[in-house]
């Protein structure tokens, strides 16, 4: 039978770094085994809202930009934050609006993920918008944004020939093309 309780035993945390954005903390710890260790933890101060806007042929839109902690460029689908006070859907909505100029009339929630639970306490919840309207996009001023249009089996072959590696973005793809049959 599989033990519940939290193995784990913290001795002692200390904030080491803070902005509006995360906070990091280091921590003494007692390990599952009973031996003395540390751990650092990132904590969001937002939770990320990860949106597929599928057309009614079955397109979809990526959003490129160049990603500063992996100094590489990345293929992703529209995704941000939202506050903790913000419905996570709101928080979908304007980023959807944001980054690519796209409305939906039709929302489907498809559930949320922890984008790397190792190390980080990061919510994502992932969404599905269709039935769209398009208008002009208004990235934040940190972004640098290039569209691009695909089909949902493009951006499913996208995944699995790692072109896309964003957590969030493999996730929604995948269930989206699981529930559309693709």
């Amino acid at each position: 039978m599989t033990n519940f309780e939290n193995p784990w035993k913290t001795v002692s945390s200390r904030e080491v770094y803070d902005n509006p954005w995360v906070n990091i903390r280091h921590e003494e710890v007692i390990k599952p085994n009973g031996e003395a260790g540390i751990y650092g933890v990132a904590h969001f101060k937002t939770r990320a809202a990860a949106i597929l806007p599928l057309d009614e042929n079955n397109n979809t839109w990526l959003v490129g930009q160049y990603r500063y902690t992996l100094n590489e460029y990345s293929w992703e689908i529209p995704m941000g934050g939202g506050s903790f006070e913000e419905d996570i859907q709101e928080s979908a909505r304007r980023e959807l609006k944001e980054e690519t100029g796209i409305e939906a009339k039709k929302w489907t929630d498809l559930g949320r993920l922890h984008t790397s639970n190792s190390v980080t306490d990061e919510v994502g919840f992932m969404f599905l918008a269709e039935d769209l309207t398009f208008g002009e996009s208004e990235p934040d001023d940190t972004e640098i944004l290039v569209l691009k249009k695909v089909s949902l089996e493009e951006a499913v072959r996208m995944v699995m020939d790692s072109e896309i590696t964003d957590s969030l973005s493999i996730a929604t793809i995948l269930k989206v093309a699981r529930l559309k049959g693709v």
